[in-house]
């Protein structure tokens, strides 16, 4: 299957980073400090100097990539909140799983721009919720110009580390997200070698795809409960179509202790950014043998004395400290 014809199948290995520099990559932008997925967060996320920010990509019904966390929007969005909406909400089976609420794939991208951001996790983060109402849902254009305008004004280049979110889903619906994002990315002349923008996904046939048609450096997402993915012969496929492995942190520290993960994915060439760390201290990784209480700067470094290449959080700062200010050089470079 060809995305867009023409275009010959690229080499790997094109995510080209000195493992003595891991890199920090804002989940979702610096979402600890404000809703998730939205302009402010990936704002503040590049002026607290992370390398990436991450934008998880959906469709919209008449086409458009926007970042959200997923297709169905009741806890990122105001959206159960507006009546004129209210005959969208339904049922539908996305990835095997049954989910029920408002869908992107629903709303044309000017109803969803009506629409106002909310901080998915209340609970956890009281603070965020003084921004709800305030924010639009962003599209990937959007993400890039302000990538793009933020490197400038810092002086050094802000990379983009794109999702592919239910692929199949989306391709299902005649919605395909992977030949959209290739033509952004194309549009802006970051299909190439040594381009700031990573792509990553969960599913290996979203990846494959782009790596038959494009240069952009692919990372293969692996879940806790999915670690087949992980055994030799498939650490050595996915060697074959990407060019890096983000795991679920457990995977790295099971128990707070580290596994040999890090180590074989290295020696098939492929780079290590972890997920997610976040300071909260519920969602720290347990069991990390500290004498003294843990911090999500103890967490931070445990993964970088594992030896990954770079962490996904949704606290940047925190990583940036703990990494060491001036370390790094700039995304892509």
């Amino acid at each position: 299957m060809h995305l867009i014809s023409g275009t010959p199948p690229r080499p790997r290995h094109r995510l080209t980073q000195p493992r003595r520099d891991p890199v920090v990559i804002a989940h979702r932008g610096a979402s600890g400090y404000r809703p998730e997925h939205t302009l402010a967060a990936y704002r503040l996320a590049i002026r607290l100097g992370t390398d990436y920010i991450e934008p998880d990509l959906v469709v919209t019904a008449d086409g458009v990539l926007v970042a959200r966390h997923e297709n169905e929007i009741s806890q990122t969005t105001d959206v159960a909140r507006r009546p004129e909406l209210a005959a969208r909400r339904t049922t539908k089976v996305v990835d095997d799983r049954e989910v029920t609420g408002w869908f992107t794939e629903d709303l044309t991208l000017a109803e969803l721009r009506s629409l106002r951001a909310v901080e998915r996790l209340p609970a956890d983060r009281p603070g965020n919720t003084r921004y709800d109402g305030f924010f639009q849902v962003p599209t990937f254009a959007e993400v890039l110009d302000l990538a793009e305008r933020e490197g400038r004004r810092r002086g050094a280049v802000v990379g983009v580390y794109p999702e592919t979110k239910h692929p199949a889903h989306f391709t299902a619906l005649g919605l395909a997200p992977e030949p959209r994002l290739l033509a952004e990315l194309r549009r802006r002349h970051l299909d190439r070698p040594g381009t700031p923008v990573v792509v990553q996904s969960f599913d290996p046939t979203s990846l494959r795809l782009l790596a038959e048609e494009s240069h952009v450096p692919l990372v293969q997402l692996v879940g806790a409960a999915d670690p087949r993915l992980l055994s030799p012969a498939g650490l050595a496929d996915i060697a074959s179509y990407a060019d890096g492995i983000g795991p679920e942190k457990s995977l790295v520290l099971p128990g707070g202790q580290p596994s040999d993960l890090v180590g074989r994915a290295h020696a098939h060439d492929l780079l290590v950014h972890v997920w997610t760390l976040r300071a909260e201290e519920r969602f720290r990784t347990p069991g990390l043998g500290l004498e003294g209480p843990s911090t999500p700067e103890a967490e931070v470094q445990a993964y970088l004395d594992a030896g990954v290449d770079g962490v996904f959080t949704d606290h940047p700062d925190v990583a940036v400290r703990v990494r060491g200010a001036g370390l790094l050089s700039p995304a892509g470079a």
